[in-house]
């Protein structure tokens, strides 16, 4: 009997994932889970083309409709998974039937935090993650007025760019000083924070919200200080959880994710787990790392897939993505948790600049605003480990490239 592969997570990891087996000779039965009522689709746009209404719903999509139906690749969408039971290699779904498997791709994603805050369930408070998100929010939008954003990381930042874009006057609630602070740093983070306010967001920093108030849908939002922000809309971007409900009780290890090692393997033999679910153990930096990255959902749901089919080599991807806000274009490679030196090539100033995240002599990691040569170049640096001067680094000209290869 030919062998059955399910994936739970109808995403951009779990679509790319399926892809992946056919096109690599998986001939037996193949299903894809989706808890949305949608084909398998990328979520970048969401916040940028898609929610401009430039960017058509078609071309979201991981494959064309006709891909699944062509390539035999079963699709139960609309429906969540509830649990695994790995002993009898059976996935309960939520109407109760049960879904068996010899192998098992967990794709789950993640799911918006919403924090406990006063209101915020109120019509008017949105937040981002799906297509349907988008298009609230861009419906909302339509109408013009006033919007509050909460959470000023990459989605929040790309939100206020959009929508300052679509007319609206916009205030951006942040508990850092300064945008991805956590992320990026505060020197980096003081660009963008620059960034913002040109382009005429009013952004309160150092501040969370205390409440979302109004009668019958959102009318203010109250930030701890006390400040009243009258608005007709507001979107929380405050980051994600990995969704790892259904993994619950099955012998599965979870630690800030779904715990994989350099083959995307699970603690319980025939599962699998990537994309934004996944905490991997990465070969390059020799630690665990969780990223929620478009580039990563598609590297990563690949390797996943051909893992299964033991076919698998140990990932090893140095993260790559970018965000556009406004004109500014910001990318990133690698990853880094903490630095000794942020070491700057270009002008902070005229947001022309690449700056490199520097550990124990080691580039972990580097960020480019409007530079996206020197970032390419750059993911050389980050994958060769070696030891570089930061005054190597700074120096225009200096051929990154030739600095890996020391």
């Amino acid at each position: 009997m030919a062998p059955s592969f399910v994936i739970l997570g109808a995403s951009l990891t779990g679509g790319t994932a399926a892809a992946t087996l056919r096109d690599e000779g998986f001939d037996g039965r193949l299903v894809l889970v989706g808890a949305e009522d949608e084909l398998p689709y990328e979520r970048p746009p969401l916040s940028k083309g898609y929610l401009r209404g430039e960017t058509p719903r078609e071309k979201l999509l991981v494959r064309p409709e006709a891909f699944w139906q062509e390539h035999e690749v079963e699709l139960l969408l609309g429906m969540a998974a509830a649990r695994i039971d790995p002993s009898a290699r059976e996935v309960e779904l939520a109407d109760g039937s049960r879904l068996g498997y010899d192998k098992l791709l967990v794709a789950t994603g993640g799911r918006n935090r919403r924090p406990p805050i006063p209101g915020i369930e109120r019509d008017g408070v949105l937040d981002l993650r799906t297509v349907g998100d988008s298009e609230r929010i861009q419906a909302a939008a339509r109408n013009g007025g006033r919007a509050v954003v909460v959470g000023m990381g990459f989605i929040g930042s790309e939100v206020a760019s959009t929508l300052r874009e679509l007319g609206l006057e916009v205030q951006a609630v942040e508990p850092f000083r300064v945008p991805l602070e956590r992320a990026l740093g505060p020197e980096v983070g003081q660009v963008l924070r620059d960034l913002h306010a040109e382009h005429g967001v009013e952004a309160f920093y150092g501040e969370g919200v205390e409440s979302f108030q109004g009668t019958e849908r959102l009318e203010r939002v109250v930030t701890s200080s006390g400040r009243r922000l009258e608005c007709d809309v507001a979107v929380v971007g405050v980051g994600i959880e990995p969704a790892v409900d259904v993994v619950a009780g099955s012998g599965v290890e979870v630690d800030n994710g779904i715990v994989v090692d350099e083959f995307c393997r699970t603690s319980v033999e025939g599962i699998f787990a990537a994309g934004d679910v996944a905490n991997h153990l990465h070969p390059l930096f020799g630690r665990r790392i969780r990223v929620e990255h478009w580039r990563n959902a598609i590297e990563q749901g690949a390797a996943a897939a051909r893992s299964m089919l033991g076919k698998g080599e140990p990932y090893a991807e140095v993260h790559w993505f970018w965000s556009d806000q406004y004109d500014a274009n910001v990318q990133y490679a690698g990853h880094h948790t903490e630095w000794d030196e942020l070491v700057v090539r270009g002008s902070l100033e005229e947001r022309a600049f690449v700056a490199f995240y520097v550990a124990g002599g080691l580039v972990d990691a580097a960020v480019a605003v409007n530079s996206g040569r020197d970032l390419r170049r750059a993911q050389a640096l980050i994958r060769a480990r070696v030891p570089v001067e930061a005054a190597k680094l700074r120096d225009p000209e200096v051929d990154l490239r030739e600095l890996a290869v020391l």
